[in-house]
């Protein structure tokens, strides 16, 4: 806690990810919603070449069209990996000043994609000791490869579509297997997805052999692992926001993006929708706010109450902590629900589901922060070592003395 009594936040954002540009819009809109009667703010982005800085020019996105001026006007800093060391330091030092750029109370990841949103920077942030909201390492981890969730979430029943996974080596080397493999288990059309990305790039909905190949081919730019699984037609997509812990948690009202095409692209999350995006409206991208949507979604009670309920096991099985967003599938033809996929930093925070819940964008900033903190002390309770140092006793077989 600062000198003037102010929990000082550590917002993180950008990355080496496809993404990096979104993680930067919801960082901002995070930013901005802070109650600064409460808070202080410490913007850290991290390039899409690994270097992190902080300055007060990186809180308006006005700023980033011309990097390098951007960059100098910042401070290049770095994190110690030493735990309980919760200090920015100043990779330049000047004479006769700190090396300290800033102190950090808690951590509020707003990062989007691989790299970021997989447990990378949260075994960073473990390693340090600091708070800091979100999912922890595993819960991250298993949420962004889309292959490791449906395994986890089928095997807990949680319904997912039918599916085939395989790697780019395999691909490489076997792509005959690999092709009939995919057209044994699945009917055309199928959609193809880079396993570990999001914000719908490299995803592609297939309708033949041909186009399986090449969207296939065009996934492997992405990701070493790819999934291709059974196209909904008639689909209606549905999204539901988590906030809370693996202890206690609650759901959000649900929503319906609209999209443009057979898939939610990355033009309808984030440009509004279509090739002509936010052009048509002569408006710059808000994030996940720019997605036309309809909030809450027509639906069923029924439908409904199964999704919300839905949404918080899949949250509580993957041990999920702060806020995420559940992405379901509805196929029409059948009334059938399926999980498609969770975020475990949604795009926005998904604030404008909070929003629309009766929980205001500041008020769903303090629950990431207290549940940050609420962890952190709950984990210090936790034995991680033992006091006793084994080489004081007799091992009696030397060195290469057995475990026992």
């Amino acid at each position: 806690m600062n000198r003037n009594g102010k929990t000082n936040i550590g917002v993180v954002f950008g990355g080496r990810s496809v993404e990096n540009e979104i993680s930067v819009i919801t960082a901002i809109q995070a930013m901005e919603a802070v109650d600064t009667d409460k808070y202080d703010v410490t913007p850290i982005y991290i390039s899409k070449q690994g270097r992190w800085y902080t300055g007060e020019a990186l809180r308006h996105s006005e700023n980033y069209k011309h990097m390098d001026q951007l960059f100098a006007s910042c401070e290049e800093v770095y994190m110690r990996p030493v735990y309980g060391d919760n200090r920015l330091y100043k990779v330049h030092r000047r004479p006769f000043c700190s090396d300290v750029a800033a102190e950090i109370d808690v951590i509020l990841p707003a990062l989007h994609g691989t790299n970021c949103e997989d447990g990378s920077v949260q075994g960073a942030f473990e390693m340090t000791g600091i708070p800091y909201a979100g999912c922890n390492v595993l819960a991250s981890a298993n949420g962004m490869d889309k292959i490791t969730m449906k395994m986890i979430l089928a095997q807990s029943g949680i319904p997912v579509v039918d599916y085939v996974w395989l790697t780019d080596k395999e691909w490489y080397d076997r792509q005959q297997q690999v092709i009939d493999r995919v057209e044994g288990k699945l009917n055309y059309p199928v959609i193809v997805k880079p396993a570990d990305s999001g914000s719908s790039v490299g995803i592609e909905a297939v309708h033949d052999r041909e186009h399986l190949i090449e969207a296939i081919e065009n996934a492997t730019a992405y990701s070493k692992r790819i999934i291709v699984e059974h196209l909904v037609e008639q689909l209606r997509e549905i999204n539901c926001s988590v906030l809370g812990d693996y202890y206690e948690c609650e759901a959000s009202v649900c929503e319906a993006p609209v999209r443009s095409g057979e898939i939610l692209s990355y033009q309808d999350k984030y440009l509004g929708g279509g090739k002509g995006g936010a052009k048509r409206g002569g408006t710059k991208s808000q994030g996940m706010r720019s997605t036309v949507r309809e909030i809450p979604a027509r639906l069923p009670q029924q439908t409904t109450d199964l999704i919300r309920t839905t949404a918080v096991e899949t949250f509580k099985t993957l041990g999920c902590d702060g806020v995420a967003r559940i992405d379901f599938m509805i196929d029409e033809a059948t009334g059938k629900v399926y999980v498609n996929e969770i975020n475990t930093i949604p795009g926005s925070l998904s604030f404008y589901l909070w929003e629309a819940s009766g929980v205001s964008f500041d008020r769903l900033i303090d629950r990431l922060v207290d549940i940050a903190l609420r962890r952190s002390r709950e984990a210090s309770f936790k034995i991680t070592s033992y006091k006793e140092n084994i080489f004081n006793y007799s091992l009696g077989g030397g060195t290469k003395g057995s475990k026992a």
